[in-house]
């Protein structure tokens, strides 16, 4: 019979095989955790390698995620189809297995980390979304939503800011099945964390509201047996067991010091390393027992039987409910989507309202929500503002019941569970902040644009018309750098029609997070026939034209007024000029050049208007265009003021267009 050591070892020399073989990587925490995954990935992780998809996993995250190589030994080792060769190509290019777990790439990995913090913020939104499935589908007899959510996070996870936010919260909203294990080993890169990380973080999360299971030694199975246990038992609160352990467990001349913690161990010490754990087998190769052992195919495959013949049951006695819950894990539209969308948006453009985008924005969604009850809507306390509520929405409740969540102020937190909650499936987030705190959040947007998922993120108050209160709640370089980042859509509409729009938009995109922008002060409706209505879904159109166009005016959002008001100033001077509404460049990019020519023909000036950074702009009017936009910070006063003060008013625009005339 192969011993629990053996079976840990396994992982230890596949980590330090493969870190060597790359000559980069972090093989002190697979080695030090190695006891913690065998317990836990052996006796209690439910999963079916041969399903890595199987809506009723548990959900296992490795937030410290430069330790990637203690999950693809995990993966590999337990069935996955992650294949010894893949494990050799670590760190490679186009691998499976890159330097941090990376969703998509290897089966298995529920997301992707290495920013420290955020995978235990989206693990917080994976047990939220368990809960709250839970509640609304699962009946009397019938648990068909009943799984964990299992963390592996380091010292550095709990020093990010981030952690903070999302694991106050989980506390509140009592997340029994969150369970996490602290890799207490007392290292990080820059050495001993004591000069640095003083907290007495068992203390801090009992604050939290978690259960805390204090001084388990992450090198005995037994004790760690015992605090798995114990932590299932409690299902009113989180886990957080705390666990000692040696970095690079195994290493006989290094272990326990900050050498093996981001860096190949080197093949005299591998060698050591090999005697002093008695594992005799040369690099990358495991012993057929060991295999066996750590199998998981047949189990898992049982496993999911069981839930499937129960899962029949359920659709026998909710024919209804089931159904639902299959559309949404797939994450498919209701039928009856098309016809929604189009009636929808029929009604707000025949509405013609002239309101702020932000209740615009509200409006799209009290048209789209009833038709959606995966929305799972939110704002980091500031709704009243954001317009991220409708008529149905209920706050949640302590057992999960609802579809509406104040974050509290906190942005990063909000946006990294938002995240956790679209990986999971089933539920589909949006959540709203200012624009200006986008700041705050930016690597969980940039994380969900990097695993392709599809959050929606609302952002209000969008430039210097928000007035008074001053560039330190202005964005002027916000809009343009969400642009940047690749695989994210934002939409800066100009009134009702084209936010109805985005928002339909965002509801279909399956790959793609999506930014609304939006305004606080109000913003007229403008008519449109019906081509230019069906033209806003490209993201930029001919708003209005003119016979014999000399130019271009190209403006988003609350320029587009501006833009309107120029052309007929323009018209008055004899000077025909079109006016592009863009409400979204990155949807417009997408666009054949045949359509992207049509909108902007080649050999005519053009203007772009933004209340923002001015580079951005400079792609589409060339060196010879000009663009009306702000390069400097906004300053304190009503917004009419700041709009004069800054150059956007009429006179200044038609300047600009006879400037690119001459």
């Amino acid at each position: 019979m192969v011993s629990r050591t053996e079976l840990a070892n396994a992982i230890r020399f596949l980590s330090m095989d493969a870190v060597e073989k790359a000559k980069s990587g972090h093989p002190g925490a697979p080695m030090g955790m190695a006891d913690i995954a065998e317990v836990l990935w052996r006796d209690h992780l439910k999963h079916n390698p041969a399903n890595p998809a199987w809506a009723d996993r548990d959900r296992f995250v490795l937030s410290n995620g430069h330790g990637s190589m203690l999950i693809y030994s995990l993966l590999h080792l337990s069935g996955y189809d992650l294949s010894i060769d893949d494990l050799k190509n670590f760190r490679q290019l186009h691998s499976k297995t890159p330097g941090h777990p990376e969703y998509g790439y290897a089966p298995g990995v529920e997301t992707t980390t290495g920013p420290l913090g955020q995978g235990i913020s989206n693990a917080v939104g994976m047990a939220l979304a368990e809960k709250m499935l839970a509640a609304e589908f699962n009946r009397d007899g019938h648990a068909i939503v009943d799984h964990y959510t299992w963390v592996f996070l380091g010292d550095g996870c709990l020093m990010e800011g981030v952690s903070h936010e999302a694991c106050s919260l989980a506390g509140t909203w009592g997340l029994g099945k969150l369970i996490a294990f602290w890799d207490d080993n007392g290292i990080s890169i820059d050495g001993d964390v004591e000069g640095w990380f003083t907290d007495d973080t068992p203390a801090r999360f009992e604050a939290y509201g978690w259960q805390v299971i204090r001084n388990v030694d992450g090198h005995d199975p037994v004790e760690i047996e015992t605090a798995i246990q114990t932590a299932k038992k409690e299902t009113a609160r989180p886990t957080l067991i705390c666990c000692k352990t040696t970095i690079g467990f195994g290493a006989p001349n290094k272990q326990g010091g900050h050498d093996v913690h981001g860096a190949p161990l080197g093949a005299a010490e591998i060698a050591a390393a090999r005697e002093h754990l008695k594992w005799p087998h040369a690099p990358f190769e495991i012993p057929a027992d060991v295999y066996a052992a750590w199998g998981a195919r047949d189990k898992g495959a049982a496993v999911e039987s069981d839930w499937a013949r129960r899962f029949d049951a359920y659709r026998a006695a909710y024919p209804e409910l089931a159904a639902e819950f299959e559309r949404r894990m797939k994450g498919e539209l209701p039928a009856n989507w098309e016809e929604t969308k189009t009636a929808a948006i029929g009604k707000i453009v025949e509405a013609g309202q002239t309101v702020a985008t932000r209740k615009a924005s509200q409006i799209a969604l009290e048209a789209f929500s009833p038709a959606l009850p995966e929305f799972l809507g939110g704002s980091a306390d500031l709704t009243g503002s954001n317009l991220t509520n409708w008529s149905g929405s209920k706050w949640i409740d302590a057992e999960g019941h609802g579809n509406y969540i104040s974050y509290g102020v906190r942005e990063f937190g909000m946006a990294a569970i938002m995240n956790g909650v679209a990986l999971h499936g089933g539920l589909r987030p949006y959540g709203g902040t200012f624009l200006m705190f986008s700041e705050y959040a930016r690597n969980a947007l940039r994380m969900a644009a990097l695993m392709k998922i599809n959050p929606i993120y609302v952002f209000t108050h969008d430039s210097i018309g928000l007035g008074e209160d001053g560039p330190t709640h202005q964005p002027v370089e916000q809009t343009a750098t969400l642009r940047y980042i690749p695989n994210m859509d934002v939409w800066r509409p100009c009134d009702t029609a084209e936010a109805a729009v985005a928002w339909a938009h965002a509801i279909e995109q399956r790959t793609r997070p999506s930014s609304l922008i939006l305004s606080r002060q109000n913003l007229p409706f403008v008519s449109r026939e019906t081509p230019q209505l069906a033209d806003i879904a490209k993201g930029g159109y001919v708003l209005r034209d003119a016979d014999g166009a000399r130019a271009v005016l190209i403006a988003t959002g609350s320029e587009v007024e501006l833009a309107l008001k120029a052309q007929a100033a323009l018209a008055e001077e004899g000077v025909p000029v079109r006016v592009v509404s863009m409400p979204s460049t990155n949807v417009f990019d997408r666009q054949d050049k045949a359509y992207q020519q049509a909108v902007l023909p080649k050999g005519l000036p053009r203007v772009a208007i933004e209340a923002g950074v001015s580079d951005f702009w400079r792609k589409y009017v060339g060196l010879d265009g000009e663009v009306v936009g702000i390069d400097s910070f906004g300053e304190s006063a009503p917004a009419g003021a700041l709009f004069e003060h800054f150059g956007f008013t009429v006179d200044n625009v038609v300047a600009k267009t006879r400037s690119v005339l001459q």
